[in-house]
């Protein structure tokens, strides 16, 4: 697997909270020459990176992120925001204590909910794996598939544990055929890059990719 192979899977992450602009620069800078899938950012700097790069770079940022249990008026509201600010693609954190108290129904709903709100833009839906049982995460992958999301996501990085091959085999056996999987969370070396995406990931997350693939040693998300 070629490096622009990997690469133009990866989305490019900057999702640190002290993050300048400088450092979404170097991150958009990278995208642009890597031709990566698209830079993962702040929803504080989509506007900004659409205004100084237009259509050079795919914009992607979150909602709910990273905890999730914000009420779904308000992950809404932040994608509505970042649409208009000119974002490409929404990673959405469910509300995991919804998914603790068996209420998956409410999560469906508000999968559903959104990806309507983002309409023709891709939603991806963090599950964040490390906090849930097999059973829950076999629900969270019924919930995307019938509220018609377009990517189930290992995790926001931010958790205990990030992507791992198991969750990933889990997925593909559980989520409908129109549902793509995005590996997130602790993704360290080329050898996890190839991995993922050997196993059908269709997209990655890491700030460490472009690092790696240069023969780099990097820290980050």
């Amino acid at each position: 697997m070629t490096a622009q192979e990997i690469l133009k899977r990866v989305d490019h992450t900057q999702l640190k909270p002290y993050a300048t602009w400088e450092d979404i620069k170097k991150l958009c800078d990278e995208a642009v020459e890597y031709q990566t899938a698209s830079v993962c950012v702040p929803p504080a700097y989509v506007k900004r990176i659409h205004e100084a790069y237009g259509d050079k770079v795919k914009i992607c940022t979150v909602a709910g992120f990273p905890l999730g249990y914000s009420v779904t008026e308000a992950k809404e509201a932040e994608i509505v925001q970042a649409l208009a600010d000119g974002c490409s693609e929404i990673d959405m954190v469910i509300n995991i204590s919804d998914v603790k108290n068996g209420l998956y129904e409410k999560v469906e709903e508000e999968i559903r909910r959104l990806k309507k709100t983002c309409g023709d833009h891709i939603l991806k839906v963090i599950v964040e794996t490390c906090y849930l049982t097999e059973e829950e995460k076999i629900a969270m992958c019924k919930a995307v598939t019938r509220a018609g999301a377009d990517y189930i996501k290992t995790s926001t990085g931010f958790g205990t544990r990030g992507a791992v091959r198991e969750d990933v085999e889990l997925f593909k056996k559980h989520i409908g055929p129109d549902v793509k999987i995005k590996a997130a969370g602790g993704i360290s070396t080329r050898e996890d890059l190839e991995m993922f995406l050997s196993l059908g990931c269709d997209r990655i997350g890491t700030s460490k990719a472009v690092g790696l693939l240069k023969g780099e040693t990097v820290e980050g998300y």
